[in-house]
């Protein structure tokens, strides 16, 4: 399914070392006679520790800061007895005995709270993002990487899945399920549709409340492509120019299962500046 070239060009990623060529898929789902020759990109070593990074980073630019109230846990009105009483010098409420405000006491302030000017965002350099993504994109092509991410796929099946470029003109659900069953994919959209959890109490009043497996991702040329994909459950749709290691790895696990059209692979062998063998 898959022959490698040996690439002439030094100004690509290190420890890449031959082109693989994959099939291009008609609508069909059947395989034609055209090849189409992979990105040396795909052919990179698969890098985990990257992935995980470049995801935690993207991730935490996302993150909104919070704090406590200033007056948390002074609002009191409270005494001092003085030293030499016998007592600790916490202080108390008016006309009582009892603690207040002091950390150590009930309802007193927090010692160290959360801050808003504190800063989540991570960073991470630039060439081991673009390795993370390299990574990323290479592990969509690994079947038992795939698997192991709990997709479920046909047997014998060659990833990545390059589409011929009609599939952008999927506008519809039915044509869309039909494309899937054709490839044998269906039963991973069932998985994603089976594990939706809906959550109550404090993680749907936050916005949490609903919680749906990742399944297959359609990558497109342009926006507004493929749209027949969107109300399956677990798929999403990108473009090639937005694509990031986060769709490619969501959680920071790598190997999500993809689907390329022909136009996409190209726009991203443009973004990757790589030539075709």
């Amino acid at each position: 399914m898959s022959s490698p070239t040996p690439s002439d060009d030094p100004a690509l990623v290190a420890h890449a070392v031959v082109h693989h060529r994959v099939h291009l898929v008609g609508l069909d789902g059947k395989a034609g006679t055209h090849q189409v020759t992979l990105p040396l990109a795909f052919s990179q070593t698969i890098r985990t520790d990257l992935i995980r990074r470049a995801v935690v980073a993207a991730q935490s630019h996302r993150r909104q800061p919070y704090g406590t109230s200033l007056t948390a846990g002074l609002r009191h009105s409270t005494r001092w007895s003085g030293k030499g009483k016998g007592v600790s010098r916490s202080p108390r409420l008016m006309d009582s005995m009892r603690g207040a405000q002091a950390p150590n006491t009930v309802g007193g302030r927090p010692a160290h709270p959360p801050r808003v000017d504190r800063i989540w965002s991570k960073k991470i350099n630039r060439k081991e993002s673009r390795l993370a993504f390299a990574s990323a994109l290479a592990a969509t092509r690994e079947a038992a990487f795939v698997t192991g991410r709990g997709h479920e796929l046909p047997e014998g099946i060659h990833l990545p899945l390059i589409l011929e470029d009609p599939i952008e003109g999927i506008q519809t659900t039915k044509e869309a399920r039909a494309l899937l069953e054709r490839l044998q994919l269906w039963p991973d959209i069932q998985r994603a549709r089976d594990g939706v959890q809906n959550k109550s109490g404090r993680a749907r009043r936050r916005g949490r409340g609903r919680r749906v497996p990742r399944s297959v991702l359609v990558v497109t040329s342009q926006p507004n492509r493929a749209l027949g994909f969107r109300n399956l459950s677990g798929v999403e749709v990108v473009t090639a120019q937005r694509l990031a290691t986060e769709d490619l790895a969501p959680g920071g696990d790598p190997a999500r299962l993809t689907l390329y059209s022909h136009a996409a692979l190209e726009l991203l062998r443009t973004r990757l500046h790589e030539a075709v063998a």
